[in-house]
Parts: C-alpha cells; sequence; structure tokens
C-alpha cells in the first residue's frame, strides 16, 4: 500500500522521530517497531510499555434508544453495564456483532459513559463496514452515532504501567484502585482498566492534541515505547483473538473461543441469536484451541493441522518470547489434540494442543514439558 495513501495517527512525527520502523496496517500508517521487538515484549509483561492504538476507531452512541438499540445490535448485553463497580465512573463490556449468520463482524468494547450514552471501540481494518451496519440499524432508533477522530488512543501495559501513567493523568485520578473492565473521566480523557497483552494497564482516550505531550511525558517516567510486532506477540501469548486472522464473518464465536461473549439469556432479540442457538443445540463442529510446537520451527497462519479427528488449520502463529517455544491458535475437530502435526513448508512437525492462554501477568499458563 502507499504511504501517501495511509492515515497517520496524531503520534505519527513522535514516531518517525525515534526512528521507528512504520508499516501499513488497517489503512494506517504504523510502528512496527523502535529497536528489537524482543525487548518491547519483555519491556511489558515485566514492566511498562506503552503503544500508539489510535488507529482504532471510537465511536459515540447517543439517544433515548441507545441502550435499546445496543442490545439488539451487540451480541454481549450491555444492560450488565448498568451495574456500576466501585469509585468508577462507567463500565466496560467485551463483546461481538454478528452477522445473521451468526459470523462475527467485528469484536468490541463497549462503554456505558450515561444512561443514554455509550462508546464502542471497533477495529481499524473494519472501520468502514462497521459504521455502515451499525448506522444501517440506528434509523430505527433514532440514536446518533458520532466518530470521535478528534481523539486518539493510547495503551500503557506492564505490571508497572498504572504506576506510572498515574502521576500524569490530569487531576490525578486513583487508576490504582480502579477494578478492571471500569473507567474515568476528566473532561475530554477517559480512562479505562483495560488492554490487549494478558497484562495489567490502562487505554486511555484523550485529545489528538494532548497526545504527543503525554506520550512524551510516558518515556521520559521510564515506560518503554511498543510497536505492532510485540503487540501482536503478547495478544498471542494472552490467547486473544486478532480479527481477520483468528476470527471473520465466517466463523461464529463459538468456534473461535468466544463463545462467554454472547448472552443467550432472557428473550432478548439481538442480531444472529437465532444462528447461535441453533448452532447450540447441533453442536459445534470446530472450536479454538492452542498449540506448542514441539520442535523448532515458527507457527504461521494457514499451516495446515492432522489430528486423529481430521484436519484443522492455524490461525494465528509466532514464536513466545516469553516462554521460548512456538506456539499458535488453531481451529480443530474434535476438542484439544494431545498429539498433532502441523505441515510446514509441506512437512509435519509435531505439536500438541492445549487450551489458551500461554501467558497471563507474566506467568505461563501452560505445561512446557507435555507431562499433563
Amino acid at each position: 500500500m502507499n504511504e501517501i495513501a495511509l492515515k497517520q495517527t496524531p503520534l505519527h512525527a513522535a514516531h518517525v522521530r525515534a526512528g521507528a520502523r512504520m508499516v501499513g496496517f488497517g489503512g494506517w500508517h504504523m510502528p512496527v517497531a523502535y529497536g528489537s521487538q524482543i525487548d518491547e515484549h519483555h519491556a511489558v509483561r515485566r514492566d511498562a510499555g506503552v503503544f500508539d492504538a489510535s488507529h482504532m476507531t471510537i465511536v459515540d452512541v447517543a439517544g433515548s434508544r441507545a441502550k435499546h438499540y445496543l442490545r439488539q445490535v451487540l451480541a454481549n448485553d450491555v444492560a450488565k453495564l448498568d451495574r456500576r463497580r466501585g469509585n468508577t465512573d462507567c463500565t466496560a463490556l467485551y463483546t461481538c456483532m454478528l452477522n445473521t449468520t451468526g459470523g462475527i463482524l467485528d469484536d468490541l468494547i463497549v462503554y456505558r459513559l450515561a444512561d443514554d450514552a455509550y462508546r464502542l471501540i471497533v477495529n481499524a481494518a473494519t472501520r468502514d463496514k462497521d459504521l455502515a451496519w451499525l448506522g444501517e440499524h440506528a434509523a430505527a432508533h433514532a440514536v446518533a452515532l458520532v466518530e470521535r477522530e478528534d481523539l486518539a488512543l493510547i495503551a500503557v501495559q506492564g505490571p508497572r504501567a498504572r504506576q506510572a501513567a498515574a502521576p500524569l493523568l490530569p487531576g490525578r485520578p486513583a487508576v490504582t484502585e480502579m477494578p478492571p473492565f471500569t473507567a474515568l473521566r476528566s473532561g475530554e480523557w477517559m480512562v479505562a482498566r483495560t488492554g490487549y497483552t494478558g497484562e495489567d494497564g490502562l487505554e486511555i482516550m484523550l485529545p489528538g492534541d494532548a497526545a504527543t505531550a503525554f506520550w512524551d511525558e510516558l518515556l521520559a517516567a521510564g515506560v518503554a515505547p511498543c510497536g505492532l510486532g510485540a503487540r501482536d506477540t503478547l495478544r498471542l501469548e494472552a490467547g486473544l483473538n486478532l480479527y481477520g486472522q483468528d476470527m471473520d464473518e465466517s466463523v461464529s464465536p463459538l468456534e473461535c473461543g468466544l463463545g462467554w461473549t454472547v448472552d443467550c439469556s432472557g428473550q432478548r432479540a439481538f442480531v444472529g441469536r437465532e444462528a447461535i442457538e441453533a448452532s447450540l443445540r447441533e453442536g459445534v463442529a470446530r472450536e479454538q484451541v492452542g498449540l506448542i510446537l514441539e520442535g523448532r520451527g515458527v507457527l504461521r497462519a494457514g499451516y495446515r493441522i492432522a489430528t486423529e479427528n481430521g484436519d484443522g488449520v492455524v490461525t494465528s502463529g509466532t514464536f513466545s518470547p516469553t516462554l521460548g517455544r512456538a506456539i499458535g491458535l488453531a481451529r480443530v475437530r474434535g476438542g484439544i489434540p494431545r498429539h498433532c502435526h502441523v505441515y510446514i513448508r509441506e512437512r509435519p512437525h509435531s505439536a500438541r494442543g492445549v487450551k489458551p492462554p500461554f501467558v497471563r501477568s507474566g506467568n505461563a499458563m501452560v505445561d512446557l514439558k507435555g507431562d499433563s
């Protein structure tokens, strides 16, 4: 993709100034690494790292029927957000938007800002289709959708993330006391205890014109700048899906480990519910598992897997810096395989199945020796 056609986040100049290696991603010119991707990965697992996530799409939803509207278009139930947690301004919910056949249009986080106001954070690569789909369904509910292009999104992740960020935030909010999946607001700033790395941390929405100064203050406080490369290895170690690889419109949440994000309790009629309930009655043929390669090599998306229950496919793969092993997510039939073969350049390599995540909060969550 031609760089001239790529969008730039408010932090683009800061990335270039720091010598980041820039790539096209979801229509944006983004940093993949500032130096060693492995060092950036370890910084997040062991201390604190910061990511520019401003390529993500922020959409505010407002109107007297906003909750009713989101209860129809999202597979998880935003009514859960009515229950406040601790001394926080709002709560967050992870969910999917489904098509009528139960396939995933996108995965997202939704925040309840007020009785009639919500905020969605959707993926960059799916922006156009998401906005079109949301707009199509909004017409019947008289709700307003506003894309917040004026805001930047900065993620500070790692065991020291909240401690490092707290003194730099306006009003010095009590981020050290926030429960997970809650948020605090101060003017146009919104600080959420969420993330995409398997570590503790914050995702901070702030005015775009304030992003560079805040970024520089974090770096001065010893927080390591991190790019998309480390973001991918971190999320895969944490067993977190990437849209377009581990899930898409042909894959239901039941097939990619996200069944827990679908709320079929009660009589709520949401898009895709009939297809999901049919799959639950009939049984799901494919499911997501984790893979650990037994020998040398690296797992990549698209590699064929042979199990005793038939073929499967690797959907995401990488070398895990934390575990020192090749790991991946895969879609297979018949449950987690104790042993299987992954075909790398048409040659079979031994692997075994595990239940994700591989790493969480800096700790290995799988048995590397394969004794269990």
